[in-house]
Formats: structure tokens, C-alpha cells, sequence
């Protein structure tokens, strides 16, 4: 109940939804109740002439109301049907269903009003679950699945707002059925109603002893549908080399297992689930067979409780078992629930590692120069930085080479804040940027990386995300001075073309030429480029490379490169070696001191 009385905070937008949900619950419980309770005076005058009363009763207080209540209906019923019986049994008849139409009315209505309770608090914890999830930072991702935060988003949510009605029929409707039933059954016969309180503790703890294991069953179920989920998830996104190396059957093979697991964990949890319903109908007929014996002998032998009373109490006493019913299958509900619950909040509650200050500045300008002053950085437990200092000033473009995990994409990653650093500080014209507000930081940079990352929209929105607002005029000089807009009018529609799933509908170059414009169109002051053209051919280099000196023109860049022929023109070039700077200056000041950047320069040459 604890994850519940979390989730419980989603529904405040809601509540008044919730008090009319709570309103019409009442309503339909009393009705429920009195539907059964108006045939004991038809009865009574109809079947039992000696009950027909010709003189209206006399109201003699509190602690005569029953009588006098059951005396006044009489009374009426008898007036009704002084001359036709007939009359008096189209008043029964005309009076159920009165009642009950009342009652399955305000049934409707209590679900009506719970539904948009309900969808809310969908959508809610959907939009906090996707909020959270951009929130987070990158190294969060680096531990999880997403096919587990997908299963979670969808299916674990889904199950919330099933169980989130059911608790709530559990806390009102059900047991006011109950309560309003049980206190017409008192009025009715004290004696029988007690022997029917020694059979309620009995069933409960049959019930409870069903539903104990629920939870733990139900939280294995989930885990495993995040298990195949990531796996299609891998699948879809590693096709081709699925294919190329004739991997189908062993990534079959996976994904077969984990269904296989998923098979028997929900065949366990839904049989025992599955045996709620019949023991607790079971349980309740039991019940009303050891009643019909009790009351049948008040009835027959002791003479403590007429026929009329009888046939109503068994009523009312059937009546009974339907909220029970839904009550015990509520409680299983909500033991499925509380795991799903436990699932979305373990992602709702996560601490964000990259917090930001309650008074974090929002820089709008770049004047001087970012520093990078003593940091050392650690992914794990290794140092990837160590003491490590660099300045770049305004208008310079500062070029990061050296072999792979020499430290240059780390830079790159602490630079934009997407880690934090460990040791050392970050600055921005003299200011740490853990004082700044994440939002205006990465506002000052651009970002192109090795991987395009495009999205399935048109070339345009792709464009647009440097800049919401922009103009056609605007997009279209972003994408001229990212050599992309020759190829994007050759499109199918230009512009507005879709560009598939990841921009697969374009080549690399093209994808990569795309990225550009995007950063283009932000026009930031600092741009920051990670290894943009490794992963092009020698033409479509060509054309990133003109693409990006342009972009680059009165622009501070930081530029991480694999191919060294591309980083000739930087004011500074820093050699990495494990985390420490071991050369730096231009190109030819390097060169000349045929160490560790000729050697790079010459293996390139070769290869």
C-alpha cells in the first residue's frame, strides 16, 4: 500500500472526480441494500393476512423505528391493495424496479466520473515517467535496458490504473455495499447476522492466503517483459548486422527463452489468481447453505422469524457475495499493482546525480574563454582524466587528437555536462558551470557528433529543433551552409520530406550534412564536434569537412577528430595519451617536433 499512497499524489488534479466517484458509490450501496429490504412489507400483506394493517401506525420514537417503518409500509401496501391483490403486486413489482434502476444509475455514474480519475492519472505518471527520463543523465542509460523502461512506461502504468480503480472500489463502494447490506440484516435478525460474522474471518484467511505470493509473481512477470521488449528492441536497431553475420537463430533463440520464462510466470500468477473467484463464490454458497439451515430453523422450529423476513434476509445475504467477490479480486489487484507501482517509481524517485542550484545563473553570452581546470574524471573505477587543464579562448578552434579511449569524447561529455566532473572544475568566462542552469549552458553550444542522431519527421523538423521559431529563409541558409540543400531539393518533397526511421532514408553524408544545418540553425557560440566525419567516405568528408570549416567561421570550437587530415586548419592541437596532454600547438609547430602527432599523421598516411 505504500507505492499506492505515492501514486495517491497523481490524483489530486483529479479529486473532485473522485468525491462525485465516492458520492454516486454511496447511493448505489444504499440503493443495493434497500432493493432487497422494500420486499419484506410486500410480502408481509401479500402472503400473510394477519400482517395487513387498516389502521395507520403511530411513530413512538427511536427505538421503535423499525417496527414502525415495517408498520407503515404495511399500512400503504394494504390501502394499495384493499380491493385487488394485483394492484399490490404491480406495487412490488413497480417498486424493485424503481429501486434498482436507481441503483445501476448511480453505478454508472460512479464510473463515469472514476474514468477520467483514471485517465488522468495515466497520463500523468506517463508524462512525469518521460519527464524523468529526459531528465536523467546519459550514464543513467548506461545500466538500464530500454526495453524494460518501455515495459515500464506502458504495462507497468497500465496496471496501476487498473489496480488504482480497484482500491478504490475496495475502500468505497464494496464495503459500503456491505455496510449498509449488514445493517438491514441486523434490523432484520440480530441473531442470524452474528452467526454469519463466524464464517467472514474463515474465508478472509483462505483468500489472503491465495493472494500472499501475488506481488512477488507479478513483479518476476513484468521483469521478464522488459527482458523480450529489449531484446526486439536490440533487434530492430542491430538488423543489419543481425543479418550479416547470420545471427537470426541465436537472437531467436534469446528471445524465445525469455517468452518461454515469461509463459510460466504468467501461467503461475494468473492461475492463482484465477483461483480467487471460485473459492470465494465457493466460500459465499457454503455460507448461505449453513444460513438456509440456521434461519430455515428459526423459520420452521423456533418460530423467531417469519417466512416474509426470511426470503428477504437470504436476499440481502446472497447480495452480499458480489462485493466480497470484488473485494477479494480487488485485493489481488492491487498486490499485481503495488509491484508494477514499485517499478514506475524506482525510476520517478531516482535521484538526479547532475542536480541543479536553486539560484543557478542563466548565462546568455560567451566573452572570454572556457577552462577546464584540474579535472579528473572516472566512468568506473579507472581514472579516464587526471589532473587535466586546457583553456580554450573565443574565437579559436582547440582540436583533441590521440588514440581511442585517450579521454577526447570524455572532454566533449563533461564540457556539455552530461557527467559531472569528479575532481577540478569547469569554467565559462570565469563561471563554474555547475552554477549555471543546464538549459542556458548547452543554449552557448552546438553539437554535431560521429553518430546522426535524426528523428522519424520531415528534413524541416529534423532542421528545426537548432530552432523552433525559425523562418523558411532561415532553415534554408542553415541547410546551404551545411552543403545539404542541394540534396534536400531533390527529395520527394523537399523539405518537408520524411526521412525515416534514425534518417535511415539518407547516407551517411547526407544524415551527417543534416546534423550540421541543425546546429547551423541554433547559431551558438561554441560548437562542439566529436569525431564528425570518422564515419564518412572520402567524398561525403569532403563536403562535411567545407561544411563544418564554414560553420566554424568566428566561432569557438572544440573539435574531437579520429581523422587527423580534417583538423589541420585548428589554432591549437592537443596529442591525448591516457587521460594527459603530451603535445600541443598547429599543425606544422607539431609536425616539426617529430614526436607523438607525426606518428599519428604518418599512420594515417599508410593506411
Amino acid at each position: 500500500m505504500n507505492y499506492f499512497k505515492k501514486i495517491l499524489r497523481f490524483a489530486k488534479p483529479y479529486k473532485k472526480y473522485g468525491y462525485l466517484n465516492i458520492f454516486f458509490n454511496t447511493l448505489y450501496a444504499l440503493f443495493s441494500a434497500l432493493s432487497f429490504a422494500a420486499l419484506m412489507p410486500m410480502l408481509n400483506v401479500l402472503f400473510e393476512k394477519d400482517k395487513q394493517l387498516h389502521v395507520a401506525p403511530v411513530f413512538k420514537g427511536f427505538g421503535g423505528l423499525k417496527e414502525y417503518f415495517m408498520d407503515f409500509m404495511n399500512y400503504q401496501v394494504t390501502q394499495f391493495a384493499a380491493d385487488d391483490k394485483m394492484k399490490g403486486l404491480i406495487l412490488v413489482i413497480g417498486l424493485v424496479i424503481v429501486l434498482f434502476l436507481l441503483k445501476n444509475m448511480f453505478n454508472y455514474l460512479a464510473m463515469y466520473f472514476i474514468t477520467f480519475l483514471r485517465n488522468g492519472v495515466l497520463k500523468d505518471v506517463r508524462n512525469a515517467m518521460y519527464q524523468k527520463i529526459t531528465d536523467l543523465p546519459i550514464s543513467y542509460y548506461s545500466e538500464k535496458r530500454k526495453g524494460d523502461l518501455i515495459a515500464r512506461i506502458t504495462s507497468d502504468v497500465l496496471e496501476i490504473q487498473h489496480s488504482f480503480l480497484s482500491i478504490l472500489e475496495l475502500i468505497v463502494r464494496e464495503p459500503l455495499t456491505i455496510f449498509f447490506t449488514i445493517i438491514v440484516m441486523f434490523l432484520i435478525s440480530a441473531k442470524l447476522t452474528l452467526f454469519v460474522f463466524i464464517f467472514i474471518p474463515v474465508s478472509g484467511a483462505i483468500i489472503s492466503w491465495i493472494g500472499k505470493s501475488l506481488k512477488k509473481k507479478s513483479d518476476r512477470v513484468q521483469k521478464e517483459q522488459g527482458e523480450f521488449l529489449s531484446v526486439v528492441e536490440e533487434t530492430i536497431g542491430g538488423l543489419r548486422v543481425i543479418k550479416a553475420f547470420n545471427s537470426e537463430s541465436k537472437f531467436y533463440k534469446t528471445f524465445a527463452q525469455s517468452t518461454q520464462r515469461f509463459f510460466e510466470f504468467s501461467n503461475t500468477l494468473l492461475n492463482r489468481k484465477n483461483l480467487a473467484s471460485p473459492s470465494g463464490e465457493f466460500l459465499g454458497i457454503l455460507t448461505i447453505g449453513v444460513l438456509l439451515w440456521f434461519g430455515g430453523k428459526m423459520v420452521l422450529i423456533d418460530k423467531t422469524l417469519d417466512a416474509p423476513s426470511f426470503i428477504a434476509y437470504m436476499g440481502l445475504a446472497y447480495g452480499v457475495l458480489t462485493p466480497a467477490k470484488a473485494i477479494s479480486k480487488a485485493s489481488f489487484g492491487v498486490k499485481k499493482g503495488n509491484a508494477a507501482a514499485e517499478r514506475v517509481l524506482e525510476i520517478l524517485e531516482t535521484e538526479n546525480p547532475i542536480s541543479e542550484l536553486e539560484n543557478a545563473v542563466t548565462k546568455t553570452d560567451f566573452d572570454k574563454e572556457i577552462t577546464l581546470k584540474n579535472i579528473s574524471f572516472k566512468y568506473e573505477d579507472e581514472y579516464i582524466l587526471k589532473d587535466f587543464n586546457l583553456t580554450v579562448p573565443k574565437g579559436h578552434s582547440v582540436a583533441l587528437v590521440g588514440q581511442s579511449g585517450s579521454g577526447k569524447s570524455t572532454i566533449a561529455n563533461l564540457v556539455t555536462r552530461f557527467y559531472d566532473v569528479n575532481e577540478g572544475e569547469i569554467l565559462i568566462d570565469g563561471l563554474n558551470i555547475k552554477d549555471m542552469t543546464k538549459k542556458s549552458l548547452r543554449n552557448l553550444m552546438g553539437l554535431v557528433t560521429q553518430d546522426s542522431i535524426l528523428f522519424n519527421d520531415s528534413v524541416k523538423n529534423n532542421i528545426l529543433l537548432g530552432k523552433e521559431n525559425a523562418t523558411e529563409a532561415e532553415i534554408i541558409e542553415a541547410a546551404k551552409i551545411a552543403n545539404a540543400h542541394e540534396f534536400i531539393s531533390d527529395l520527394p518533397n523537399g523539405y518537408d520530406t520524411n526521412i525515416g526511421d534514425s534518417g535511415n532514408k539518407l547516407s551517411g553524408g547526407q544524415k551527417q550534412r543534416l546534423s550540421i544545418a541543425r546546429a547551423v540553425l541554433k547559431n551558438p557560440p561554441i560548437m562542439i564536434l566529436d569525431e564528425a566525419t570518422s564515419a564518412l567516405d572520402t567524398e561525403s568528408e569532403r563536403l562535411v569537412q567545407d561544411a563544418l570549416e564554414k560553420m566554424m567561421q568566428n566561432r569557438t570550437s572544440l573539435v574531437i577528430a579520429h581523422r587527423l587530415s580534417t583538423i589541420q586548419k585548428a589554432n591549437t592541437i592537443i596529442v591525448l595519451q591516457k587521460g594527459q596532454i603530451v603535445e600541443q600547438g598547429s599543425h606544422e609547430e607539431l609536425l616539426a617536433k617529430n614526436g607523438t602527432y607525426k606518428k599519428l599523421v604518418a599512420m594515417q598516411s599508410l593506411s
